[in-house]
């Protein structure tokens, strides 16, 4: 588990932004728990606007994404993604990460990688923020896209 050298999971304050959320469904159980550790953490950050948006698949989280940040500051994209026994994982993996990065640049808005790709369930659970677990992706993804969306504010772009 990476872990290492993760910055604190202080707040900002990131009042007056939107926040759009995009998670998919797979996993239900985990992803709902990031999904509600991103709210917690956007209402710690003073955020009053959240959308969120379920999706089937962590493949159609890019799309989605990309549709929220006409609306919104900043986007936290969630999933979980665990590797079979085939390739498929790869071409999942590459295709969010590509898809989230070109809407993030494309749109001059931060979006949030929070998708775990890992081997086992258990690596996702332990990621996920539930109690005991060493990380916790919705909030320190959430963090991170409200922090850029403020950093982008300060320059004047948007």
């Amino acid at each position: 588990m990476a872990g290492y050298g993760e910055p604190l999971l202080s707040t900002v304050d990131a009042h007056g932004l939107r926040l759009g959320i995009v998670a998919s469904s797979w996993h239900g159980d985990i992803v709902d728990h990031m999904v509600a550790r991103a709210q917690e953490a956007a209402k710690a950050c003073h955020v009053d606007d959240v959308r969120i948006v379920r999706v089937m698949g962590s493949v159609e989280l890019p799309v989605v994404a990309q549709a929220l940040v006409r609306d919104c500051d900043a986007v936290v994209a969630l999933g979980v993604v665990v590797k079979g026994e085939t390739a498929h994982f790869e071409y999942v993996c590459r295709s969010v990460t590509d898809g989230l990065t070109r809407v993030a640049l494309d749109s001059g808005r931060p979006v949030a990688h929070g998708v775990l790709t890992v081997y086992t369930l258990e690596q996702a659970r332990a990621r996920a923020g539930l109690p005991g677990s060493p990380e916790d992706k919705g909030w320190s993804a959430t963090i991170a896209a409200l922090d850029a969306a403020l950093a982008i504010r300060s320059l004047g772009v948007h």
